[in-house]
């Protein structure tokens, strides 16, 4: 078995003396892990940094192996992202919410996210617009997608201002008063064409907008997944911190 292929590097963690296990996101087959021999070497370890984008060569006797990679760098993020505490936190973050998915299955738009995400995180609002919209993204794949086209009670495509826990779907401002306490609110900016160009989020915008993908996705840990993680914390310490330095006018 062998197939050819690009994938941003999530974690590596050390196999013997000198070789690791790589574990990769790709296009075509999703989170995919495999050893790289020499990994630990001076040649290889500069490359099989988190956030770093490899071409591989996957090799394995047969399909259900572990299978050895071979690499070599395309795009190397890795450097960029750890002089900052946003960069640090937010491959943390990343890596943590891939690993929700199954192995080996193709999730062509979320890899794509997952890049430009990577490729943006030097733009304060830029960077926290990705991250929320890349967990969104991830909601569509794990099958409990958000619907924002229009209000689940009315039909109605404009004013919408809530979601609810209960549909995902999005609720607008009149239909949704009387249960406001109810229902989560919907920032405007996650709304097509309703952020204007040149305009910056404001820390309140990316409060909602996280405490909205939170929510569905705390619910699939609950109901689907032991594991826990505190990286989204450190998340948006790190993003709070920029934004207080970069937009103080928005607190």
């Amino acid at each position: 078995m062998e197939w050819t292929g690009r994938g941003v590097v999530l974690t590596t963690r050390k196999h013997g003396e000198n070789d690791v296990i790589l574990e990769v996101m790709t296009p075509d087959r999703g989170r995919h892990l495999g050893l790289v021999r020499g990994g630990r070497s001076k040649r290889h370890r500069p490359a099989l940094q988190p956030g770093n984008e490899l071409t591989l060569v996957w090799k394995a006797r047969l399909s259900d192996h572990l299978g050895q990679f071979q690499i070599e760098p395309e795009t190397l993020r890795a450097a960029d992202l750890m002089t900052s505490a946003v960069g640090l936190t937010c491959v943390q973050h990343l890596a943590f919410l891939v690993r929700l998915l199954p192995e080996r299955h193709p999730y062509p738009r979320l890899f794509e996210a997952l890049s430009v995400t990577l490729d943006h995180l030097d733009a304060p609002d830029a960077a926290a617009a990705l991250l929320i919209r890349f967990e969104l993204e991830l909601l569509q794949d794990l099958g409990i997608g958000l619907d924002l086209s229009s209000c689940a009670a009315t039909g109605q495509q404009d004013d919408l201002v809530y979601v609810s826990p209960r549909s995902a779907r999005a609720v607008s401002r009149e239909a949704g008063l009387p249960y406001h306490d109810k229902l989560l609110p919907l920032p405007s900016f996650l709304l097509d064409g309703q952020r204007q160009a040149g305009s910056e989020l404001t820390w309140p915008d990316v409060t909602q907008g996280f405490e909205l993908t939170s929510f569905f996705i705390n619910r699939h840990l609950q109901e689907h997944s032991k594991q826990e993680s505190d990286t989204r914390g450190h998340l948006l310490s790190a993003l709070e911190r920029r934004y207080r330095k970069e937009f103080p006018w928005n607190f």
